[in-house]
């Protein structure tokens, strides 16, 4: 069997969408070495996180089309996908191109473009609702990463329950490996990080809301730890840092390697992530994995993520943002240990086992249907 992929993040995406694509493809080829995978990759790949199986090969844009790669995605790359034979192409990111006759399915990651569109340029909200909605009805299947992302697709598509199913998104290994006393201390030592500290991961934009967390606690002696690229939001954070002469408490992170991001999440003492929407919430897996209580925000798919251990608040109640994470620093120790593996045993159902078999079923389904 051969199996396609539309490669554009696996290549060039170093989080997010990236580890997406890099985590499935990886565990597919390692679990059924005799399947072929072919990864259509636009351009010359800007980030290093891709390692080469024996099982996978890389296609690239030959002759005219190296220089209109853009293009070549979204139409011609089809001819090199019937030509290699690909019995099914996978399009990792809500993208299929035009003029595909193979069997295909299309993962839907969210519809954060519909749901705010004045968080985006309204041309590329034009743009992104072009391109899933082509690949919604051209696909075999369609899988969206949660429930939440499910409802939104029947909702502003059209599309049947029928042709959605959920499969939801695992993290990276790397979060799964307990690290030794002296590695957390190095990873201590090397970003300065306070003994105890709340910590949010993602990029400090609005959506993200990171700002209610440094208000929540402008009062109190806790410490925080932002990881993420500072967007205006960000700025705005950093700007009411200084005002209310709060840097001595807040850290700033920015393009943090992930063995590094790992080792921070482990020393953190609660992980707080008071989004206002998100198709899944990978950051929240990562956290409970890690053992780190958790505080989210109520409502869309954060419960899917988060589980029964994890604290629910409305984004925008700053109150109880503050209560919810003072109750996770005042629990005892008992309390805490049981949280916490409450937690790592409920994100075993993302584990890559798991998520693995659910795409294998999936892709015979399309392919013997």
């Amino acid at each position: 069997m051969r199996i396609g992929y539309d490669a554009k993040r696996i290549f060039h995406n170093g989080s997010g969408l990236g580890n997406y694509g890099r985590d499935l493809v990886r565990s597919l080829a390692n679990l059924f070495p005799k399947t072929e995978f072919y990864l259509y990759n636009p351009k010359k790949s800007s980030v290093n996180r891709w390692h080469s199986l024996h099982n996978t090969t890389e296609r690239k844009p030959v002759g005219i089309w190296r220089y209109f790669h853009a293009i070549w995605r979204q139409g011609p790359i089809s001819r090199q996908i019937k030509k290699d034979q690909v019995d099914l192409y996978h399009g990792l990111s809500g993208e299929l191109p035009k003029g595909l006759k193979t069997a295909s399915v299309v993962t839907v990651h969210d519809l954060i473009f519909i749901r705010y569109p004045k968080l985006y340029k309204p041309v590329d909200v034009y743009i992104h609702k072009r391109k899933v909605n082509h690949a919604v009805q051209a696909a075999s299947k369609v899988v969206a990463i949660s429930e939440q992302t499910k409802s939104d697709l029947l909702e502003f598509t059209g599309i049947s329950k029928e042709k959605v199913s959920v499969i939801y998104q695992g993290c990276h290994r790397v979060f799964k490996n307990k690290l030794t006393q002296k590695a957390k201390e190095e990873i201590r030592t090397k970003f300065r990080l306070p003994d105890e500290y709340v910590l949010c991961v993602g990029t400090l934009e609005e959506r993200k809301n990171a700002l209610s967390i440094a208000k929540a606690l402008k009062d109190s002696s806790r410490h925080m730890v932002f990881i993420g690229k500072v967007k205006a939001h960000g700025e705005k954070l950093k700007s009411f840092v200084a005002e209310n002469k709060m840097q001595n408490r807040v850290i700033f992170i920015e393009g943090i390697g992930i063995e590094d991001l790992a080792g921070v999440y482990q020393n953190a003492s609660v992980f707080c992530y008071p989004s206002f929407f998100e198709g899944f919430g990978i950051p929240i897996i990562e956290a409970l994995y890690s053992g780190v209580p958790v505080v989210t925000s109520k409502g869309g798919c954060f419960s899917e993520a988060g589980g029964s251990a994890s604290l629910y608040v409305d984004p925008k109640d700053e109150k109880a943002l503050r209560h919810a994470i003072n109750t996770l620093f005042s629990e005892s120790e008992e309390k805490r240990k049981s949280r916490i593996q409450e937690g790592i045993s409920y994100v075993q159902r993302f584990n890559d086992d798991v998520i693995v078999a659910q795409w294998q079923e999936l892709y015979q389904s399309i392919t013997n249907g």
